[in-house]
């Protein structure tokens, strides 16, 4: 039994059978360098927004979604997997379904927690499985007016099948990880997002064995190059796209520690879109304006008036990610996935609105499925003859590179970069040190919190103790008194309201009950000339 080549085998751990193996080299020796693709593996077009669709908090959801839905249709190119944040209302869902339902025919909304964890995936092929895993720690339910325990944060898998291969199969994950908060000088949720980045990694990690291209998209709250970013790199096979295409991006706002160490100049707002993909927070975002700039807008003057484009985008950071794996643990140097294109976009704001159409820019990215060209066989050296012509065509530019050549050598380098970050992802001792502290300076403050909370938790029981024990004092002390009750008494004569009342207000002024009880009852049955009578006496 003869061996099969080296590269058969490397190529079969990608899932290829011997005939589409040898269509592949067949087509790789007779059109030349260009993006290759194995049949049945297309381009896949993925787009990951946060909608920004909190319940009688976001303003203007009934303009912004059914605009979020025509732009994703309306997108080019074609997306083919969208993964969505922040929807908590189902019908702010059924309205991007409707204004998609032709380009996205697939959908799910997942539900968690008592508010729903408001994400949801559409894509264009078939999904075969879906599951919401929560996470373990997910803020605290004291915090109610931070709402993230009450909405049940956690990831949204989804299976989903794009070719009749046993591995046509991309597994998808949204999410939504905790926010540090900004006025959090303290930093108490970092643990929390921390392990939320351990447990979506874990879930990579495993859609990674299963042989399956992974996809983690969604708003991570995290900055490149912090400790849960580097737990999601480091413990699942899966890379930053965005950081992939841009390797010298910002590692966070102008005034972050990182970036000033870095002594950048402040980027500008274009800058920050197209280069450091900022995606929150940005000056070019209207929810970020200041009243003045709204009071602007308002009286119609033009978004590029208000903030040109050159304007100096100091808050500006990369929050919304897409992370991706071709589904090998010890990626391959002759095929896998590259990514061919990422912007942010939906950065133009609602045609009639005029506003933006979430606090958050989406991300749009292109992943396609490359093999690395043979090299060329061996020509023969020119003849002294052929030089002229050589020179010629080095002149006018025959073989100066196309942008296919441009395009194979970028995806190439993709591949060989994903072999070296494999050997170099192991998570160094210094990293476990940091994250060892962090979960013991969480653990001092957790303690400290539980003894402040169960003394407010006593001392609020005895007050509301002693709240109750006064009123029912009050009553006891001071019961009801029959004449506060006799203006609510059924007459049986009309002539009798007049003693009635005169006897009523004798009372109050004079001697109270004791009053009330000389006087008698029976005034109730004289006439109003002898009551009067009575009560004068």
């Amino acid at each position: 039994m003869t061996r099969a080549p080296a590269q058969t085998l490397i190529l079969g751990r990608a899932g290829l059978t011997r005939s589409r193996w040898l269509q592949t080299i067949l087509l790789c020796r007779s059109r030349g360098p260009r993006w290759y693709r194995i049949p049945g593996s297309p381009d896949i077009n993925v787009i990951t927004l946060n909608c920004w669709g909190l319940k009688h908090i976001s303003k203007l959801r009934d303009q912004r979604f059914p605009e979020i839905g025509r732009r994703i249709a309306s997108a080019s190119p074609q997306p083919h997997v969208v993964a969505l944040q922040e929807i908590f209302c189902q019908e702010d869902y059924l309205t991007i379904r409707r204004e998609t339902r032709f380009v996205l025919p697939y959908g799910k909304y997942y539900h968690g927690g008592a508010f729903g964890a408001g994400l949801a995936i559409l894509s264009k092929w078939p999904i075969e499985e879906s599951s919401m895993v929560a996470y373990p720690l997910n803020g605290r339910p004291t915090a109610f007016w931070r709402g993230d325990w009450y909405v049940g944060k956690g990831v949204a898998c989804a299976k989903i099948r794009f070719g009749p291969g046993r591995r046509d199969v991309v597994e998808v994950f949204n999410t939504h990880l905790h926010s540090r908060y900004s006025g959090d000088q303290a930093h108490t949720y970092d643990c929390h997002i921390a392990s939320q980045a351990w447990h979506i990694a874990k879930l990579l990690r495993g859609a990674a064995e299963r042989g399956h291209l992974v996809l983690a998209l969604g708003d991570f709250n995290i900055l490149p190059a912090t400790l849960p970013y580097r737990i999601i790199t480091a413990h699942a096979p899966v890379r930053d796209a965005w950081r992939l295409l841009h390797p010298d991006s910002a590692l966070g706002p102008a005034h972050h520690p990182a970036e000033i160490a870095r002594r950048r100049p402040i980027p500008t707002a274009d800058y920050n879109l197209a280069h450091n993909g900022a995606t929150s927070d940005n000056v070019s975002n209207t929810w970020r304006w200041d009243s003045t700039q709204k009071r602007l807008l308002a009286r119609g003057l033009d978004h590029a008036a208000i903030v040109p484009r050159d304007s100096i985008d100091k808050p500006g950071k990369r929050l919304d990610y897409l992370f991706f794996g071709s589904g090998d643990l010890v990626p391959s140097d002759s095929a896998g996935w590259v990514v061919r294109r990422m912007r942010v976009g939906m950065t133009d704001p609602h045609p009639t609105a005029r506003c933006s159409l979430s606090d958050h820019y989406a991300v749009e990215a292109t992943l396609s499925f490359h093999i690395i060209p043979s090299p060329p066989s061996p020509t023969p050296a020119p003849t002294p003859r052929s030089t002229g012509s050589t020179v010629a065509a080095l002149s006018n530019g025959t073989y100066l590179r196309t942008q296919d050549d441009r395009d194979i050598h970028r995806a190439t380098a993709q591949l060989h970069s994903a072999i070296l970050a494999s050997t170099d992802s192991s998570f160094s001792t210094a990293a476990y040190d940091e994250l060892l502290a962090l979960i013991a300076s969480y653990t001092r403050r957790e303690l400290a919190q539980r003894s402040r909370r169960s003394a407010h938790f006593f001392a609020s029981l005895v007050v509301l103790v002693g709240c109750l024990r006064v009123s029912w004092a009050s009553l006891i002390l001071e019961p009801v008194r029959p004449y506060e009750l006799l203006e609510h008494i059924p007459l049986p004569r009309e002539e009798s309201l007049f003693p009635v009342n005169l006897l009523v207000h004798r009372a109050r002024v004079v001697g109270g009950i004791d009053e009330f009880d000389r006087c008698g009852m029976h005034l109730f049955s004289h006439t109003p000339e002898q009551s009067l009578n009575i009560t004068k006496a």
